[in-house]
């Protein structure tokens, strides 16, 4: 490779910008469990949130607090972005709420870093074989000549024809315990190849059915020319090399005698207890899982591809397609360029429809007759001088011991303020501290996690208090000032 292709692939590779990250450890972590080891394809945005919260609160907890102070949410969407490109967020059919799946760029990158384990054992003998047979299956079936065809059967017949006779004699050859783990290895990292390939698989196949929605868009020519193009491209997906290769390996894994096959032979490799792998038990149905779905995703696109080919609004109202054309056109044409911040937001992914008939009939009011006749004046009962017992917390000094905090970090949270400078005026001065605003820094509140507030009140009994986690943050002086979150509505408030 050449100096300046490792600079671009360097500037441009997702995976290459995930083993840069800051947060690369957790990523890395949490995306190859999920995605990589348990071979999920597709899950809910809700579902994934839920996975990567219990993963924050393990981590903040062996860490730290404020190990990774933000929310769930936040992280799924910095990955999802198109400046990272470590998940695919998308949209399913009939469900407004948004699914996540890794990108091949995660599937390379933990490939990677894996591959910098050590290993105690290292097999080459398997490997060596492997590479024979291919390059047999590679000359002797590309040979036309029959002579070389037949000879080279004829020694494999000989090689079956002498076992045969070794096993009749009772010399039954039996592979050792090296050789049996030697090719296990093999069969582990090729199985989880497969399984790598498939999404990468996957994702060609939609950047190629990308491309025709690209033509179509920008198309200005008849439809008949405009049907050839489309059809001919199409044809080019099941046509290539790639959609050759995997129709050859989906079509031999459907094979009902191959699969019970494969099946068995699993079945039996996991009964020897040098080699066995739980991961490795069910590897076959997890490629005809990838595979189901990358099959799903090519009869999708299909799908949608005969949708645009067969609208016929653009021949009743030509002017409304060349305007959603020239919309189109733009969108592509912007998409790749560096704008900035450009961007726009829409209220939601599908329209609300409220039905005339779902809103509820007038009721009237219910009247209540008051007798106003032989009002007595009451008498009050207890000490009324509580009411008039305020407390006033300045709120300045509150500001002074956050600004000596930030001053060591760039960001610090209210515990972290309150195991220095203890409350001394009890929920008050709580409340204070969470309503203190300055110019000097924000004020976040993160309701993913809670913080536990205790103080000793004027009685000398326990008090405590769980409130959301607040975290006082500098500024940034390149960024505008985010504004600070409401706390919550009450507070729990809990006497031990």
């Amino acid at each position: 490779m050449q100096f300046d292709e490792i600079v671009a692939i360097r500037r441009q590779n997702a995976a290459w910008r995930l083993l840069r990250a800051d947060n690369a450890p957790l990523v890395l972590s949490f995306l190859g469990r999920v995605f990589v080891d348990d071979n999920i394809r597709e899950i809910s945005e809700s579902g994934l949130v839920s996975l990567l919260d219990d993963e924050l609160y393990t981590l903040n907890q062996k860490l730290g607090e404020g190990a990774f102070p933000r929310s769930p949410k936040a992280y799924l969407d910095e990955w999802a972005a198109p400046s990272a490109g470590w998940l695919r967020k998308y949209y399913v059919i009939d469900s407004d709420e948004p699914h996540y799946d890794a990108t091949p760029a995660v599937e390379r990158a933990v490939a990677w870093v894996r591959s910098l384990r050590e290993r105690d054992f290292v097999g080459t003998e398997s490997r060596l074989n492997t590479a024979f047979d291919l390059l047999r299956q590679m000359v002797y079936g590309t040979n036309t000549d029959p002579e070389i065809r037949l000879a080279e059967l004829e020694r494999r017949r000989a090689e079956i024809d002498s076992e045969i006779a070794s096993v009749r004699r009772g010399e039954v050859s039996v592979l050792d315990a090296t050789r049996r783990r030697d090719r296990y290895q093999q069969f582990g990292e090729v199985s989880r190849a497969l399984l790598s390939d498939f999404r990468e698989v996957e994702a060609n196949f939609r950047a190629l059915d990308r491309q025709m929605r690209e033509r179509i868009a920008t198309w200005r020519g008849t439809k008949g020319e405009l049907l050839d193009e489309v059809v001919g491209s199409r044809t080019m997906i099941a046509d290539s090399d790639q959609g050759r290769s995997f129709q050859a390996f989906y079509d031999l894994l459907l094979s009902a005698d191959r699969l019970d096959e494969l099946d068995e032979l699993v079945r039996e490799t996991q009964s020897f207890d040098d080699v066995a792998d739980e991961r490795l038990a069910n590897i076959h149905h997890d490629w005809l899982d990838a595979g189901t779905r990358a099959q799903d995703t090519v009869r999708r696109l299909s799908e949608q591809l005969r949708r645009f080919l067969d609208d016929q609004a653009w021949l009743e109202n030509r002017r409304v397609m060349d305007l959603l054309r020239n919309i189109e056109t733009s969108a592509y044409a912007v998409r790749d360029a560096t704008v900035g911040d450009f961007g726009h937001e829409i209220d939601s992914p599908a329209p609300t429809v409220s039905l005339p008939m779902e809103r509820p009939m007038y009721r009237p009011s219910a009247t209540v007759d008051v007798a106003s006749d032989d009002i007595e004046y009451g008498e009050p009962e207890g000490d009324s001088d509580a009411l008039f017992d305020q407390i006033h917390i300045d709120p300045a000094p509150l500001i002074d011991g956050v600004r000596r905090r930030l001053r060591r970090a760039d960001q610090v949270t209210l515990a972290a303020v309150l195991s220095e400078t203890p409350l001394s005026r009890g929920l008050a001065e709580l409340v204070t501290y969470l309503s203190l605003t300055d110019e000097g820094f924000t004020k976040i509140f993160d309701e993913g996690a809670d913080e536990r507030i205790t103080w000793t009140d004027e009685n000398g009994q326990r008090r405590a208090a769980r409130v959301p986690r607040v975290i006082y943050a500098r500024p940034r002086p390149e960024s505008p000032r985010p504004s600070s979150e409401s706390p919550r509505s009450s507070s729990e408030v809990e006497t031990p």
